[in-house]
């Protein structure tokens, strides 16, 4: 039972690394380039809503006004940063990315500070009696709303893609800039209604992550552990988000319990990394992105 419980306590993880990672999909399925600054953003998100709470404001007030912040900053950086960078090279828009990754951690310190702040969002982080009483196993209540509101949001962007028509047209600007262009689809709008779902995206995921290890800078970083995620799932997946969130939470947790031991713990750190060097080795496209075929 214990083998269970370590596994079912990584899948939950898994699931709040999919939600960081969705960000990352949303955009990458916009624009073609692996969004660097998308940790930022997370860290930006936690920050703004602390810091919003620090100041006596009530904690929905504090949801909203936050929300608001993220949708305009993220509308702010499509508009003054990446609209200009339309059609060129995509090394350029990821270098971009790289440049708001250090500009969104300078504004969110300056603004906010650079102290760290334990984050309650009204979840307690206690095992649930019922699991308990019925399998005996220890599950966080709070990873478990935040693996449920991550299914939602897979659901509510699974939906978006595919059934909507900007999501269409979003799908149709992944495939060719130019050719969307050509029959009109507005391609500054598609990636304006992007970055404001990558901001409220970010947003979730701050609050979770920022509940569970506190609000602090590390959360800037939740980009690396996003990666290995990315590259097994792939990047254009949102199901391949789910996936890899859940191979990887699962995997360095079965990792650190039963075999950590042997290499002097702390391999959470490195695990992830490794176990997509090999997936990179046999599916370089991951598990559920397009394998690309360049015709000379």
């Amino acid at each position: 039972m214990f083998l269970v419980e370590v596994i079912v306590s990584g899948l939950l993880t898994g699931m709040m690394y999919a939600l960081v990672a969705l960000g990352f999909v949303l955009i990458f399925k916009a624009s073609g380039i692996f969004n660097f600054a998308q940790g930022a953003f997370v860290f930006f998100a936690a920050l703004s809503f602390v810091g919003l709470l620090e100041m006596g404001v009530n904690f929905w007030l504090a949801l909203v006004l936050t929300l608001i912040i993220m949708l305009v900053l993220a509308i702010a950086i499509e508009r003054v940063v990446l609209r200009p960078l339309v059609n060129q090279p995509l090394i350029i828009l990821f270098m971009a990315t790289i440049g708001l990754n250090f500009l969104v951690e300078g504004i969110a310190q300056v603004t906010w500070g650079s102290d760290v702040y334990a984050l309650d969002i009204r979840i307690e982080d206690t095992p649930v009696e019922f699991f308990i009483e019925h399998t005996g196993m220890f599950l966080s209540r709070q990873e478990i709303v935040a693996a449920c509101i991550a299914a939602a949001m897979v659901v509510i962007l699974t939906i978006f893609f595919n059934r909507t028509k900007y999501g269409r047209a979003l799908r149709a600007v992944a495939d060719d800039h130019q050719a969307a262009l050509s029959v009109g689809i507005p391609l500054q709008t598609i990636w304006a209604i992007t970055w404001g779902a990558a901001g409220i995206i970010a947003l979730v995921a701050g609050m979770m992550w920022g509940a569970k290890t506190g609000v602090q800078f590390s959360l800037a970083l939740l980009a690396l552990k996003a990666l290995p995620v990315l590259i097994i799932g792939g990047f254009d997946s949102i199901t391949g988000a789910v996936v890899g969130g859940l191979i990887i939470g699962a995997g360095e947790k079965f990792f650190e319990v039963f075999i950590g031991s042997y290499f002097g713990g702390g391999t959470e750190n490195w695990f992830p990394f490794v176990l997509a060097t090999v997936f990179l080795l046999f599916r370089p496209q991951g598990l559920f992105g397009e394998k690309i075929i360049e015709r000379v």
